[in-house]
């Protein structure tokens, strides 16, 4: 099996994920990173698409992973993106996903936070 590390970072999208009102009503940006390991066959001398992850594919999966519905928690967001690309693509043997809140309600300064959720298949 040959595989490969992907890693997709800094997806920023806007989303209404959080245990207070305000965040699901006005809404707030998140950043999605993806590490994924992945099987691609003969892609690195075939040079073809289908023997590879379609990275564009699996974008766009997590965008509507993350969106489906409003959570609470952005485990339970990581967590839905992971649940998501494991059900969607089969190449997939491993992945990490982190999904940043910068703008979360503490009452602290902070440059980030984040949660990171990890799959195995």
């Amino acid at each position: 099996m040959t595989t490969a590390r992907i890693s997709i970072t800094r997806i920023a999208v806007h989303g209404r994920h959080g245990a207070l009102e305000a965040e699901r009503s006005l809404g707030q940006r998140f950043f999605i990173d993806l590490d994924i390991v992945a099987e691609i066959g003969d892609a690195e001398h075939s040079d073809r698409l289908e023997d590879t992850l379609h990275y564009g594919q699996v974008i766009k999966a997590t965008l509507a992973a993350f969106n489906e519905k409003p959570l609470n928690l952005i485990e339970a967001a990581a967590g839905a993106i992971a649940d998501a690309l494991i059900a969607t693509f089969d190449k997939i043997v491993e992945l990490r996903v982190t999904v940043h809140k910068p703008s979360a309600p503490i009452a602290a300064i902070i440059d980030d936070l984040a949660v990171t959720v990890e799959r195995r298949r």
